[in-house]
C-alpha cells in the first residue's frame, strides 16, 4: 500500500508475533514520527541483543555468557530442575521468589500440527542432565495448554523410570477469579487439586 521503505517497514514489523498489519502500521509511523534519536536506541538496542545474546550451554535460558546466572549461582539447589517451554517462563517462576532450585529450558511445546516433535526440543539435554544422579526432583511447568499437557505427558513417561521424581505445577482456578467465568477443564483441575484446609 505504501512505497518501499515505509511499505517495507510495515512487512518487518508485522512477521513479529502479536503485531497484526494495523499494530505494524502504528509502530511504522510511530517510528516514522519519532526522533532519530530514539529510533537509534532501538536499532542499536536490536543490534546488540543479537550480538551478545546467546543461550545457556546448560539449560537453555537466554544469557550473555556461555552460562546464565541462574546456572551460575552456587545457592541454587542442583537437586531440582524445573523445566519450562520458554525463557520468558523462567522470569515468570522467578518472580514468585518461590523456587530455589534450577531450569531447564525446551524451546517450545510437542505441537504435530506445527511439526515440532520431541526431538526438536532440548529433551536429550535434560536427559543428560539427569544421567550423574545429583537430580532428585524434576518439576514440569509447561504451559496448561493442550501442547503443554502433552509435552508434560511425555517428559513423565521418559522421566519416571530413571527414578527420579516427577512433579506438575498445580493448576486451577486463578485468585480473584469467579466460578462463573471459568472453563470446564480449569474448574475440574481446580476439583483435582483440592486440599484440606482447617483441623
Amino acid at each position: 500500500m505504501y512505497e518501499g521503505a515505509v511499505q517495507d517497514l510495515i512487512d518487518e514489523l508485522g512477521r513479529l508475533p502479536g503485531v497484526g498489519p494495523k499494530s505494524a502500521q502504528r509502530i511504522a509511523f510511530h517510528l516514522l514520527a519519532s526522533d532519530p534519536t530514539d529510533v537509534r536506541r532501538l536499532t542499536d538496542a536490536l543490534t546488540q541483543v543479537k550480538e551478545k545474546v546467546r543461550f545457556c550451554e546448560i539449560c537453555g535460558n537466554v544469557a550473555e555468557d556461555v552460562q546464565c546466572k541462574i546456572c551460575r549461582d552456587p545457592r541454587r539447589n542442583p537437586a531440582v530442575i524445573c523445566v519450562v517451554e520458554e525463557p520468558k517462563d523462567v522470569v515468570a517462576i522467578e518472580r514468585t521468589r518461590e523456587f530455589r532450585g534450577r531450569y531447564h529450558v525446551l524451546g517450545g511445546a510437542i505441537n504435530p500440527i506445527e511439526n515440532v516433535g520431541p526431538d526438536d526440543l532440548r529433551i536429550k539435554e535434560l536427559l543428560t542432565r539427569l544421567a550423574d544422579g545429583t537430580v532428585t526432583e524434576v518439576i514440569l511447568a509447561t504451559d496448561p495448554n493442550v501442547e503443554g499437557e502433552a509435552t508434560a505427558t511425555y517428559l513423565a513417561r521418559l522421566l519416571t523410570p530413571m527414578g527420579v521424581r516427577v512433579t506438575r505445577l498445580a493448576s486451577g482456578l486463578p485468585v480473584g477469579g469467579d466460578l462463573e467465568y471459568a472453563d470446564e477443564v480449569t474448574l475440574g483441575r481446580a476439583f483435582e487439586g483440592r486440599r484440606v484446609i482447617g483441623a
